[in-house]
C-alpha cells in the first residue's frame, strides 16, 4: 500500500512538472502567435482556459505537494510551490499582455521546481 501511495505521488509531481511545462509554452506560443500573426486569439488567450489551468495546478500540486511534506518533513517544496501557484493567480487577475505572460512563466517555473525539489526530498 505504501509503495502504491509513494508512485502514485510521484505520478502527480511529473504531472506537475509536465503541466507546468505545457502552461509556459502555452503562454508563450500564445503570445507569438496573437502578436505577431494575429491567428488563434480567441482560443489561445480564452480566460476559460487559463482558470482550467490554474485548478488544476492547484489540485496536483496541493496534493502532491502536500504528500510530499507528509512523506519526508520538508515545507520548503510546498512553500515554492505556493508562491508559484499564487503568481500564476495574479497572472489571471492582471489580464492579457506583457504582465501576465510574465507573472505566469515565473509562477509555473516555481511549481515546476518546487515538483522537483519533491521528488529529491523524498530520495
Amino acid at each position: 500500500m505504501r509503495r502504491t501511495l509513494l508512485s502514485i505521488r510521484d505520478r502527480l509531481d511529473g504531472a506537475g512538472i509536465i503541466l507546468s511545462g505545457l502552461c509556459a509554452v502555452h503562454c508563450l506560443l500564445g503570445a507569438v502567435l496573437v502578436g505577431v500573426l494575429g491567428l488563434g486569439g480567441g482560443a489561445l488567450l480564452s480566460p476559460a482556459i487559463h482558470r482550467v489551468g490554474l485548478v488544476l495546478a492547484l489540485v496536483v500540486g496541493l496534493v502532491s505537494l502536500g504528500f510530499g511534506v507528509m512523506r519526508h518533513g520538508r515545507v520548503g517544496p510546498l512553500v515554492l510551490g505556493g508562491i508559484g501557484l499564487a503568481l500564476m493567480a495574479t497572472a489571471i487577475m492582471v489580464g492579457h499582455g506583457l504582465p501576465e505572460a510574465v507573472l505566469t512563466v515565473m509562477g509555473v517555473s516555481l511549481v515546476a521546481f518546487a515538483h522537483i525539489r519533491n521528488l529529491h526530498a523524498a530520495c
